[in-house]
């Protein structure tokens, strides 16, 4: 693995250690609500549950990138930046929301670019 390489892996690696943050921790707080637009505390305490799933699988996703970079083994990082890129596409169209896109499925993009070169 390239340097490049490896500093792409580890920016969506890092990326999913603070969804799980997020998602986990975060949830119910000002920041966890601005960030993913819940307008009530009422919401944000219903669905706290589900979030924190998101968050978990959002770590094994981040456990894999690392996992990956530690083996130096680019068939592992190259089968989880795919699980992110498809996560982010998903999550993007199911939501309606186009910066997911960007914030999730284009860093593991370029990072599964620099995979092969």
């Amino acid at each position: 693995m390239t340097f490049l390489t490896i500093l792409l892996i580890a920016v969506v690696a890092l990326e999913h250690v603070y969804f799980l943050i997020l998602e986990m921790f975060l949830w119910t707080k000002p920041k966890g609500m601005k960030t993913f637009g819940l307008k009530s505390k009422e919401f944000a305490e219903e669905t706290k549950v589900l979030a924190a799933n998101q968050g978990l699988y959002n770590g094994f996703l981040a456990a894999g990138l690392f996992f990956s970079m530690i083996q130096k083994d680019i068939t592992i990082a190259v089968f989880f930046l795919i699980c992110v890129t498809i996560a982010g596409i998903y999550g993007s169209y199911s939501t309606k929301k186009i910066k997911l896109f960007y914030v999730q499925a284009i860093p593991a993009i370029l990072a599964l670019i620099s995979c092969f070169f």
